[in-house]
């Protein structure tokens, strides 16, 4: 179908935003605070094989230990952070030091990490995650201050730029700073704790494998249909879910957004209509992950191992007419390290001289490490701006590409040309797009149905600043018989929930979808198992609620009042929706 859909994944925020979805929460408390603990000497190897200990920094004023994952999304992100940290701290008698407990992570990933995010200051490996549960680490990144006397004075995140769910485009504390220019003035310390925010550390199991629930059995074929569409090598997922040695580690991550509904990403509310594209996780499907958890994560029998998913490294379509770069000097698009990018939007003229009429349509990425997404736009003949009822493509991790039913067809008109608009999730380095479509036409003589896009939609809206739940609706009617086979909610980094409503004529109200908790990182596309059937007259309501107060972490200015605009830090109210009519329309000249 069109607009784009999320099936399953975890990438950063923002989101990335980000892509932060698959980040996991601390849940710290304070009875296990290393506040003023001594953190005793420890000798690790760094990823290139030299021994150091802390006691090599015996003179320094203050050390930074940082426990640090090769494919956690944080850890991605702050690599290249901390290293301006220890430089501009070096001759203040401040060294930074990172360590890897993971299990998960090897040598050669270590020495990557390194190389990849310019890492200036020693990475050591910490096998066994001995050092880790010494000094009581959980996440990554988590950061340990020690003065001195070795005395942890600081415990907890770098700043507050990336969380579970936001992204802000800078931080505008940084804790571990502040703490260390208050440390070496000789003050104490303001804000001597935060709570963790990444994945939990890939430690040694040690409870026995045992019991008959399998990862073989049972655990992968759960896995292939629910996450490794996305968490695959080359995907914009944060690390590979596609074999057995690549879960071991990431078990407590991966119950833990389970729990909280982050993972697979679906936000509708279960209670409200069914949908073919649910991703969801079955309650029996949960109760296996947990139990195979919690019996030591056996392997199982090789012979009981699925056959793995294939996936089309190719065209999904059929081989397109035409194949269209998202810039028509084909320049690719220079995506930063970090921080948080706009969307990005690039404008094709296609050279269409004629109608066309298209039957299947696919956009690609070039990157797929940070293209969170692309929808592609008709921009009408003599427009300035795009038609948001005509989307000719879309994509997003997991989506599947746009094929009609014989006889339905996209029609843009002749002089058209297309918008892309780009959503890239920064992954901790630098990177760069070129990312296409592909289109099939059908003769005009064989289109007997259009295809079309149908929005409620408020451009006048206004949110108050610091207006915590400010309610907008706009609807649509159905000028003929036609069928509803998907919707779409878009708002932007204020949005907080949205709802669709159906009122057939002589029948009341009844509801479509609820999403109750909005999320700009994904902008689902829910799919009806059944075509819902739209009468001539039949109303649509939808009812957005935003939240521009500072309780909402994602809010770029609480102070001000936002209008409508194309940026995230303005924002929309759209109900998308695509429709097809019941009867034959296509009127021929």
């Amino acid at each position: 179908m069109l607009i784009h859909s999320l099936r399953r994944a975890c990438a950063l925020v923002h989101s990335f935003a980000l892509i932060l979805c698959w980040i996991a929460a601390s849940s710290a408390d304070e009875a296990r605070s290393p506040l003023g603990n001594t953190v005793d000497d420890f000798r690790l190897r760094s990823c290139y094989g030299n021994e150091v200990s802390l006691s090599d920094y015996a003179d320094s004023n203050a050390v930074a230990i940082v426990y640090l994952g090769t494919e956690c999304p944080l850890a991605k992100l702050y690599g290249n952070r901390l290293t301006e940290l220890q430089q501009k701290y070096a001759d203040k008698g401040v060294q930074v030091i990172g360590i890897n407990s993971n299990t998960q992570d090897g040598v050669r990933e270590l020495q990557a990490y390194v190389h990849r995010h310019d890492i200036a200051f020693p990475m050591l490996k910490d096998p066994g995650n001995r050092v880790a549960d010494a000094m009581g680490a959980e996440r990554t990144p988590e950061v340990f201050l020690i003065n001195k006397e070795r005395q942890v004075v600081y415990h907890g995140r770098i700043d507050n730029q990336y969380g579970v769910g936001y992204s802000r485009e800078r931080g505008t504390i940084s804790y571990l700073g502040q703490a260390i220019d208050e440390l070496l003035a000789g003050k104490p310390i303001s804000t001597p704790a935060t709570e963790p925010v990444g994945c939990y550390i890939g430690k040694v199991s040690e409870q026995e494998a045992v019991g008959e629930i399998t990862y073989n059995k049972h655990i992968a074929a759960i896995l292939n249909a629910r996450c490794v569409s996305c968490h695959r090598k080359g995907e914009i997922a944060p690390f590979t879910l596609t074999s057995y040695d690549d879960v071991l580690g990431w078990e407590d991550t991966i119950l833990e957004v389970i729990a909280d509904k982050r993972m697979p990403p679906w936000n509708a509310d279960p209670e409200v209509g069914h949908f073919a594209n649910d991703p969801s996780l079955t309650k029996q499907e949960i109760e296996l992950l947990k139990t195979w958890v919690d019996n030591g994560m056996p392997e199982g029998d090789p012979a009981d191992l699925p056959e793995p998913p294939q996936f089309v490294e190719g065209w999904r379509i059929e081989q397109p007419d035409q194949i269209l770069f998202m810039n028509e000097e084909e320049q690719p698009f220079e995506v930063a390290a970090q921080g948080v990018l706009d969307y990005q939007r690039f404008v094709v003229d296609p050279g269409w001289t004629e109608d066309k009429y298209i039957t299947a349509a696919e956009a690609r990425p070039d990157c797929r490490e940070v293209v969170h997404h692309i929808l592609v736009y008709v921009v009408p003949p003599g427009a300035r701006r795009t038609d948001i009822n005509a989307i000719v493509a879309g994509y997003a991790p997991g989506s599947a590409p746009t094929r009609l039913p014989e006889g339905v067809a996209i029609e843009v008109k002749a002089g058209s040309k297309l918008l892309f608009e780009m959503h890239y999730t920064p992954n901790g380095s630098a990177q760069t797009d070129l990312s296409y479509v592909g289109v099939r036409f059908m003769p005009k003589e064989k289109v007997t149905r259009l295809l079309r896009g149908a929005v409620a939609v408020d451009r006048r809206l206004k949110i108050p600043a610091g207006d915590p739940s400010k309610v907008v609706e706009a609807g649509y009617k159905s000028a003929q018989d036609e069928y509803l086979i998907s919707m779409t909610p878009h708002m932007h980094l204020r949005g907080k929930s949205f709802r669709y409503e159906m009122k057939r004529p002589d029948e009341p109200w009844q509801p479509l979808l609820d999403v109750p908790r909005y999320d700009f990182n994904w902008q689902l596309k829910y799919e009806p198992s059944e075509p819902v059937h739209l009468p001539a007259g039949t109303k649509i309501k939808c009812t957005a609620v935003f939240d521009n107060s500072d309780a909402n972490l994602s809010n770029p200015d609480p102070t001000v009042e936002v209008e409508w605009g194309d940026q995230s830090f303005e924002e929309m109210m759209i109900g998308f929706m695509e429709v097809i009519p019941v009867k034959e329309d296509f009127q021929r000249d």
